[in-house]
């Protein structure tokens, strides 16, 4: 019984706090920049959330050394990333850097 209400008062918030926020901004003309400018930030930081654990982790322990393929590919992706700025491009080498470091003995 307590888990659901648990469940229910995490729903319920999540909820409330959407719908305050597209009211807050439903009664604004403009988003202000300052408001604007800080949202810039959310979507690179969901992607680094996201990424990082897979990149630093292995096997729920820190593994930040030179014989974590996924760490190393992560690196030349992120180098191709900088240098290219181009989505596809960085995928596809860090994937075949990663396939390659997996046929690594």
């Amino acid at each position: 019984m307590s888990l659901w209400l648990v469940v229910l008062a995490a729903a319920a918030g999540t909820y409330a706090l959407r719908v305050s926020f597209i009211a807050l901004f439903g009664r604004l003309d403009d988003v202000p920049p300052r408001v604007e400018r800080v949202l810039s930030y959310v979507p690179p930081a969901v992607l680094a959330a996201l990424v990082l654990p897979e990149l630093v982790l292995s096997d729920g322990a820190l593994a930040v050394s030179l014989g974590n393929d996924r760490l190393l590919a992560g690196a030349v992706a992120a180098v191709v990333a900088w240098r290219t700025e181009d989505m596809l491009a960085t995928v596809a080498v860090g994937m075949g850097v990663l396939y390659a470091l997996s046929l690594l003995p």
